[in-house]
């Protein structure tokens, strides 16, 4: 008979996740690509506090995450094992693509998955911040330094250009005094790097704030349809007061 599946406890280290079997055993291991599972395929799940008890793994309590699959709560618990490279443990990218490991050891493994923004910080000749209104998403009718989602295979500092031209159709140049998309050039890009967990549901992001220089009169912005509703040029303390996200916020305060 299972244990209760409310309260689980995720340990990770280099890559490597503990799992067990249903009856406590393990340290299970899943097996990529697997679609079948009945009742012969035993299920796999992370452990219960009590459980990792009898493996006798030391292990430091680091956050505490809470969602809700279908209509039942969970409380997952992650910790640092305070062990060597546990070579005998799941690998972590392994865990999604088998159906036979529980939806919550899934769910925990997709939350660790760090979310990556880039955005970009204008400055014009007169030192005022361009800025968008969103018109749709989490910052529906307030004002953003453009920017957005980093795409797979992309540097966050070409994300940054491409959101420009998307966001308000306008081409901008961020100096990359390290050359790390080419040939270096320029000595200052005012990258500001910015980690953070902002509710107990575990979700990680990390927000790359570049910084370069132009000037656009407003004839040649042209706000994306359906997602940006206006552009403007703000002065700095305009900006900062304006501004809603904490990374656009702090990126600001910077050039005061």
């Amino acid at each position: 008979m299972g244990v209760s599946m409310g309260k689980h406890v995720y340990l990770e280290s280099d890559g490597k996740l503990l799992l067990v079997y249903n009856d406590g055993s393990g340290p299970a291991i899943p097996k990529m690509g697997r679609v079948d599972h009945d009742s012969d395929t035993e299920l796999i799940r992370l452990p219960t506090e009590e459980e990792l008890e009898n493996f006798g793994i030391p292990w430091e309590e680091i956050r505490t995450n809470r969602f809700r699959l279908a209509q039942e709560d969970h409380v997952v618990t992650h910790g640092k094992p305070l062990v060597d490279w546990p070579g005998e443990w799941a690998w972590k990218d392994s865990v999604i693509s088998d159906n036979s490991v529980d939806p919550v050891a899934r769910e925990s493994v997709y939350r660790t998955i760090h979310r990556v923004v880039s955005k970009v910080l204008i400055l014009n000749s007169k030192r005022e911040v361009l800025m968008a209104k969103v018109s749709r998403g989490f910052f529906t009718g307030c004002w953003t330094l453009p920017g957005g989602f980093v795409d797979y295979g992309e540097h966050p500092r070409e994300a940054a250009i491409r959101e420009a031209k998307e966001e308000l159709g306008i081409d901008i140049v961020i100096e990359d005094p390290k050359g790390e998309t080419g040939e270096s050039f320029g000595d200052d890009d005012g990258a500001y790097i910015r980690e953070e967990i902002f509710t107990d549901d575990g979700i990680n992001w990390i927000s790359f704030t570049y910084k370069c220089h132009a000037d656009f009169e407003y004839e040649e912005i042209t706000p994306k349809q359906d997602e940006i509703e206006e552009a403007m040029w703000f002065s700095i303390s305009e900006a900062i007061d304006n501004a809603v996200s904490i990374f656009d916020i702090e990126a600001l305060n910077r050039l005061k």
